[in-house]
């Protein structure tokens, strides 16, 4: 009997909504500028590529090698990828473009106050911020939770308990042939 297993799809479709429910909860709560509070989202992140890998290694009742289960995790990590840069789209653009605004603004108080740069470049920087604020967005997500989740699937392969020569419908059918033969 084969056995179910939950596909990458499935498990970066539930990651990506913790994701966004901890980043609404932020929002909504006037949190999102809080460094040390937003850093969660990463242990969210590494956490649930983790429990994938180790679950998909269970599943498949230990028949994995390190590969499979590197493989299973990062491809999680692609579907949230792109679930969360379509989300982010969105929401800067149509859910909640004020909070570009705030993002920018908080910016130019964190320069100001740090009085290592003029009126003129603050401004400048500002302006540049805001051409390119959803392509860095984007762009951060992609970098950042690739390189978090290819670190996560290299450690959720290395903890999944591997039985690679576990008993499969190959290795059963080599089985039943070396029996005949005997």
């Amino acid at each position: 009997m084969e056995p179910k297993i939950t596909t990458p799809v499935v498990k970066g479709v539930i990651i990506t909504l913790i994701l966004i429910v901890f980043g609404l909860v932020m929002y909504f709560t006037g949190q999102f500028e809080n460094r040390a509070l937003g850093s969660i989202q990463y242990l969210i992140l590494f956490g649930g590529i983790v429990w994938g890998c180790v679950q998909y290694a269970n599943q498949m009742n230990g028949a994995v090698t390190f590969g499979n289960v590197f493989s299973h995790g990062f491809k999680t990590t692609a579907v949230i990828i792109v679930l969360l840069s379509i989300y982010t789209f969105l929401s800067f653009k149509f859910i909640f473009p004020d909070i570009q605004e705030k993002i920018i603004e908080s910016a130019r108080q964190k320069m100001e106050s740090d009085n290592k740069m003029s009126d003129e470049q603050i401004q400048q920087a500002i302006d540049l911020t805001r051409k390119f604020f959803l392509p860095f967005a984007i762009g951060g997500i992609i970098i950042g939770f690739g390189i978090l989740g290819a670190l996560a699937s290299l450690l959720g392969a290395a903890v999944a308990k591997k039985n690679p020569h576990a008993s499969t419908p190959f290795t059963a059918e080599v089985n039943q042939i070396g029996e005949i033969q005997k």
